[in-house]
């Protein structure tokens, strides 16, 4: 009984032509040429009256994929109409879910953080051992213009860099530089 049922429906006629739903018009033409020499009746060993329904299938199938009207009414008939269910679950399938972070994950981030933290305490450190200022206040032009009139008596006046300030952080070292 099972063969009756697959001998009742008969084949789309891509399947008749042997090609897929994305064949070119010059693939159509070369499936029909080959497959028409293995039934058209006078070329056939098949019985005449079975050779002779082979061969109007195949140019029937031709005909129809040929036409690019034919073809796109054809193509619309063989798409199965999609059930409510499957856009349901489709739609659930595009949510993403947020999972927990591994432990190789977490024991990274911890990683990065204790690096993030250890370099600025370092940092620091460094800067308040070197006896640096942590924040300065900016000089606005008209403190860096009393300290241009207050130029020491050993300023040449061609010496255009400022004067040194009295903090003795920013004093260069006895032993020189």
């Amino acid at each position: 009984m099972a063969g009756r049922d697959t001998e009742s429906t008969p084949p789309n006629h891509y399947q008749l032509l042997r090609l897929g739903p994305s064949a070119t018009a010059q693939d159509l033409r070369q499936a029909f040429r080959s497959l028409s020499k293995l039934y058209h009746p006078d070329t056939t060993k098949l019985p005449v009256a079975e050779a002779e329904e082979q061969f109007r299938h195949l140019q029937l199938a031709y005909l129809t994929l040929s036409d690019p009207e034919r073809r796109r009414a054809y193509d619309s008939q063989l798409l199965p109409v999609p059930a409510k269910p499957l856009l349901k679950r489709r739609v659930e399938r595009t949510q993403s879910v947020r999972r927990a972070l591994s432990g190789g994950e977490w024991f990274a981030l911890v990683l990065l953080a204790t690096a993030l933290v250890l370099s600025l305490v370092l940092g620091v450190s460094l800067a308040w051992w070197r006896g640096m200022e942590l924040v300065s206040p900016p000089i606005s032009w008209l403190e860096a213009s009393a300290v241009q009139t207050a130029l020491p008596s050993d300023h040449e006046p061609g010496d255009d860099r400022p004067a040194l300030l009295a903090d003795p952080a920013l004093q260069p070292s006895p032993a020189g530089p």
